[in-house]
This record gives structure tokens, C-alpha cells and sequence, in this order.
């Protein structure tokens, strides 16, 4: 009996032991739980909320909207489109082999196009973005939009891309803008920091230069999405910043004459104002559309640019060195001038052929075979007489010339660090052929560098700046394609004197006069009677080969050569002559002669941009007119 009550007195205290320890259990768990839960609801709200909304909310940044370029009027001659895009996340796609399919029975892509797109899936990262297209019409654009509920990780967007209305007018000026690559992100932190799949940016020209400014900030958009990432409301707009809009210097038509004066043919047109550098124009032909690189340029579009013998992708106006040819002869004269060694009664007989110039067993020819008699620095300059000016080079000397040459611009670039292909050319002297060839100069260099051949270079921007600052009677001015670019420089720098003596600036400008607008000029046949559109100018033709003792017997007409072995052809004149406001630049690649080829352009260039001068006049920054 004592035995049994004792169990069951064990018994009970088992199950109280048990029962305290399952109950502390209890306790603790739920202690534990419900610790936790105000550490996850209360501590850690704020980071579970975010990741919340996270999942809840999406946040999407668009193209920056880009500047726009205009012209001096006004007129915009680089702006912006809608362009309706797809893009798709593969991370975010379920089944990505019937999404594509899909998208590619909605938007009809052809074979080649779906390859494509498979191409560039498979060379981007899971979690980055493919654009299926960067171009979409809005009917398609639509399509897509009506048959969301079956795409997933599918996204329609629409961006701003780029829009270049004239074409081939401006593109080596302005440039064109393209899809950014690793190295245009890594490299610029602004678009690093604004960048969004299928962003555009500048690759070449002004487009490139002045990317900071042009790119503008992304519009923000956050919206609520659902389980599926599909949008149900939109939360939040942030309106990002237009970039800069910039107004070039340039008048669109007489860009566009500068196009058409070019017209299958390989060269460069300037125009630019001989007091403030503003560039009326600049045009190097042949051109390109640059509204075919925006989107992706295609492989037969590419090759046909690529493989044009004239060589569109070259900025001429920048990047040819030319030999200047007799465009040169004014500097030599000037320098002669200038440096005491000759006077306007300076004379040499000019025989022909049959009577050259030898020197050291080298024979120097006047273009013109009679030979041009007796020249003065006056009719040597109108009939660009090779015998005298061979002479007067002689007396000078190449450095005195290189000096003067380099004073009015020629052998360095003219704007600097704004484009970074343009190209300094070259005016050699003693020293740098010592130091780039390792040779002494000799006289026979000087004779032909008076004439504008040998290792003498150019770009016709510099023939442009070299013929404005003779036409301003030999002032120095900043060459500005940015209206409201002073580059910098300080009023009483716009008025310094070039010269030692204005009296040699006025009898060059008067010996330019002669050769456009006197019996025997050689640009004779283009001139203009009218004092309202009268011009001064000089040809030159620049040989590309050396001519041979049987090329002089043939005298081959210039149809007659082949085209790579033609002469080129140059002008460069001021105007009006009375009371001048530009000068003008012609540059024709195998052009045969500047008298034929070059100084008619040049003529329709002063027609059309004194018309205009007064409208161009009365506009300023604050001002626009329509063309």
C-alpha cells in the first residue's frame, strides 16, 4: 500500500517536471517568436518596407532628352524625335524561347533580322537589357502594347533619338550621334551617369565636342507593379533637364549652295566673316546623311560610304593638306614687302619655256609657255606669274616667308581644340626640315615654295582665315562656328596688326583686285561688274605629280588626264571689294585649274551671301528669324 501511493507520488512529480520543462519550452519559443517579430516589424520596418516596395515598385529612367543645334536664323539643323523602342530584360522572361518567337510573328522580323536578335542576346548578360528594336512604328509599337499580358520581362519604351533634317549639309560639321559603347560609358562619367539602353551620343564633329552640355538628365518615372512586374499605376514623375541647345554661326543656305557647287565632286567651300570669324559656311563635299548612323548603320550602306574612292568620311575642310598652289603668292609678296626686299617697281622678265629658271641642274617652268614678258609685283599677282614670284622667293628667303605664313594663320589649327581631327599642315623652314628629315634645305625648296608646292601644306580653313585677315587689311581675328564663343580673347587682341606697314596690305589687296577684275586676270571670267558684289581673289592650282619634259610636249587638255593625276584646284577672294565683309575658300580635288573650277563657285557664294548680309546683320543672340 506504502509502496503504491510512493509510485504514484513519483509519477506525479515526473509529469509536473515534465510538464514545467514543455511549459519553459513553451516560453521560450514563444518568448523567442515573439521577439523576433518586433525586432522584424518594429527594429527592422524600415528595411523590409524597402525591400518591399522593392518588389512592389519599379523605377525607370528614360533617354535624356538631347540639345538641339540651330542655325544663325534659327532654323534647327539638329533636333529630336519620338523614337518607339522594345526592350526586353532576359532575367525577367519565363519562357525566353517562346517570348522571342512571339515578338517575332508581332513585329514580322525577317530571318536575318530574328538572327540578329539572338546574336545580341546571347552576348549580353543575363540581367542587362536587349533591345529587340530601337525604331518601332507606332502601329507595331501598339501591337506590342495590346499583347502585354503574354510578354513577360517585355518592355515598350518610348525615346528620343536624334534628327538631322538638311542631310549631307551639315554632317562634317555638326557630326552624328550613335549607340554608346563600353568604352564611350567608362570613359565620360555624365553619360555613365545618365545612361539607358539604346542611349545615343556624339561620336564625331560638334555632335562629339560638346557631348556634356548637349546630353541632358533622365526623366524618372516609378510605378507599382504586381506580382508579374506588369505596371498598375504610375506613383512618380521626375522631370530630367533638356540638354543645352546650341546655335551655330552658319547660314543654311548658303550651306547648302556650298552642297550643291560640290556636287560629285571631291574638295571643301568656306565662307567666313573677315571681322568677327563668325563661319557663314563650311562644307567639305562628298557628304554623307548622317540620319543613317543614328540608328545602327547598315552593312551595304557602310560599304558604299567605306569604299567611295572621293572619301566622304574626311572633313576636307579640316583634315586635307593641300599644297596651296598661287593662293600663297599674296603672303609671299606681303613678306617680300614687309622684309624690305622688294618694292612695288621690283621687275623680272618672265621668257617662257624656252628660257626656265636652272638652278643646281633643276629647270623651273612659268605656267604659261610664251612666258609673260616683263612683270611687276601688280600684273605678276593678276597673271600669277611662276618666273617672278621664283625670284622674289629666291631674294626672301624660306624662313622670312614661313614667318609671315604662320602670322596669318596657315600651320596651325584654326579653332583649336573644338574639333579634335582638325589638322595643322605644314610651312616648313630651315629648322624643321633639319630636325624632321635630318637634311639641310636647299635653295631649290624655296623656289617651289614660293609657288605653293613642295613640302608646304595647308587646309582650306586656313586659306579661309589667311584671305580674311588680307581682306580686313591684316588684322588678326578668332575664326567661331558658336554664336557667343569669343574664345576667350580680349577686345584689344581683335585688333592687332598683323603688318609691319599697312601701306603692303593695301597693294596686296590691290594685286588681288587686278587678278579677279582686270583684262588678264586670271579670274577674270568670274567676276562681278556690280560694286554691290565685287570681288578680289587669287586662283591656284596645286600639282598632284611632277610634270614630265613629254607632259609639257603633250599639253593634254584636262579631260585629258586622268583624274587621279589632274592638278587641284583653288580660289580664295574677299568682298565686296569696296567695303568687305567675307572671304571665301574654294578647294576642288582634280579640279584641273582654280581660274576654271574654282573661281566661278566662288562667284555664286558672294552673289548669294551679300544678299543675305543685312538679314544676317540684324539678327543677335536674342533674335531669330525664319529663312
Amino acid at each position: 500500500m506504502i509502496n503504491s501511493s510512493s509510485d504514484n507520488v513519483k509519477k506525479l512529480n515526473s509529469i509536473n517536471r515534465r510538464m514545467f520543462i514543455t511549459g519553459t519550452l513553451k516560453f521560450l519559443i514563444m518568448t523567442g517568436i515573439v521577439s523576433r517579430l518586433f525586432f522584424l516589424q518594429v527594429k527592422e520596418n524600415k528595411k523590409y518596407l524597402t525591400l518591399s516596395d522593392k518588389n512592389r515598385i519599379r523605377e525607370w529612367k528614360l533617354a535624356p532628352v538631347r540639345g538641339e543645334f540651330k542655325d544663325y536664323f534659327g532654323n534647327i539643323i539638329a533636333g529630336n524625335f519620338e523614337a518607339y523602342q522594345l526592350h526586353v530584360i532576359p532575367e525577367q522572361v519565363e519562357d525566353f524561347r517562346y517570348v522571342i518567337y512571339r515578338l517575332k510573328d508581332l513585329l514580322d522580323l525577317s530571318d536575318k533580322e530574328f538572327k540578329k536578335v539572338l546574336k545580341k542576346k546571347n552576348e549580353i548578360k543575363p540581367w542587362e537589357t536587349l533591345i529587340v528594336s530601337d525604331n518601332l512604328s507606332w502601329k507595331k509599337f501598339s501591337k506590342i502594347n495590346n499583347h502585354l499580358y503574354d510578354l513577360n520581362g517585355v518592355k515598350p519604351v518610348i525615346s528620343i533619338s536624334r534628327n538631322y533634317p538638311f542631310k549631307e549639309n551639315f554632317t562634317h560639321v555638326i557630326g552624328y550621334v550613335s549607340q554608346a559603347n563600353e568604352d564611350d560609358i567608362e570613359n565620360n562619367q555624365i553619360i555613365k551617369k545618365n545612361f539607358v539602353p539604346g542611349i545615343k551620343i556624339g561620336k564625331i564633329g560638334l555632335e562629339k565636342t560638346f557631348e556634356n552640355k548637349l546630353l541632358g538628365t533622365n526623366d524618372i518615372e516609378r510605378y507599382e507593379v504586381n506580382a508579374y512586374g506588369r505596371r498598375i499605376s504610375q506613383l512618380e514623375f521626375q522631370k530630367g533637364e533638356k540638354g543645352k541647345t546650341l546655335r551655330l554661326t552658319i547660314d543654311t543656305k548658303v550651306q547648302k549652295l556650298a552642297n550643291e557647287l560640290l556636287k560629285d565632286q571631291a574638295g571643301s567651300i568656306c565662307v567666313m566673316d573677315i571681322y568677327t570669324g563668325e563661319i557663314v559656311a563650311m562644307h567639305s563635299s562628298p557628304s554623307f546623311d548622317p540620319n543613317l548612323f543614328v540608328f545602327g548603320i547598315s552593312k551595304d550602306d557602310w560599304q558604299v560610304i567605306r569604299n567611295n574612292p572621293m572619301k566622304p568620311l574626311v572633313n576636307k575642310t579640316l583634315q586635307g593638306n593641300y599644297s596651296p598652289g598661287s593662293t600663297i603668292k599674296p603672303i609671299v609678296a606681303l613678306s617680300a614687302l614687309e622684309n624690305g626686299i622688294i618694292n612695288t617697281n621690283f621687275t623680272v622678265n618672265c621668257r617662257g619655256h624656252n628660257h626656265p629658271l636652272e638652278l643646281y641642274g633643276q629647270t623651273y617652268h612659268c605656267w604659261k609657255k610664251e612666258g609673260h614678258g616683263f612683270m611687276n609685283l601688280r600684273n605678276a599677282m593678276k597673271q600669277s606669274c611662276d618666273t617672278y614670284f621664283y625670284e622674289i622667293a629666291r631674294k626672301l628667303g624660306v624662313d622670312r616667308l614661313s614667318e609671315t605664313a604662320k602670322k596669318f594663320g596657315l600651320g596651325k589649327e584654326v579653332f583649336g581644340d573644338l574639333f579634335d581631327i582638325e589638322k595643322k599642315g605644314l610651312i616648313p623652314n630651315t629648322i624643321w626640315k633639319k630636325n624632321a628629315l635630318g637634311q639641310s634645305w636647299v635653295l631649290g625648296e624655296t623656289i617651289i615654295t614660293g609657288i605653293g608646292q613642295g613640302y608646304i601644306q595647308t587646309t582650306p580653313i586656313q586659306l579661309c582665315l589667311m584671305t580674311a585677315q588680307i581682306g580686313n587689311g591684316g588684322h588678326k581675328i578668332y575664326p567661331k562656328i558658336i554664336v557667343g564663343d569669343n574664345n576667350k580673347v580680349s577686345p584689344i587682341d581683335k585688333f592687332t596688326p598683323l603688318y609691319k606697314d599697312s601701306k603692303n596690305i593695301k597693294i596686296i589687296q590691290d594685286a588681288m583686285f587686278a587678278s579677279t577684275n582686270e583684262v588678264r586676270g586670271t579670274s577674270y571670267r568670274s567676276r562681278i561688274d556690280d560694286t554691290k558684289y565685287q570681288f578680289a581673289g587669287k586662283t591656284g592650282t596645286a600639282q598632284v605629280k611632277k610634270i614630265t619634259k613629254k607632259d609639257r610636249e603633250l599639253d593634254l587638255k584636262t579631260f585629258e588626264i586622268p583624274y587621279e593625276e589632274r592638278d587641284h584646284a583653288l580660289y580664295v577672294a574677299y568682298g565686296p571689294y569696296k567695303n568687305p565683309h567675307y572671304a571665301v575658300s574654294v578647294v576642288v580635288e582634280h579640279g584641273g585649274n582654280g581660274s576654271t573650277t574654282a573661281a566661278p563657285m566662288a562667284k555664286e557664294l558672294f552673289k548669294l551671301t551679300i544678299d543675305r548680309h543685312l538679314l544676317r546683320q540684324s539678327i543677335n543672340d536674342k533674335k531669330y528669324l525664319d529663312i
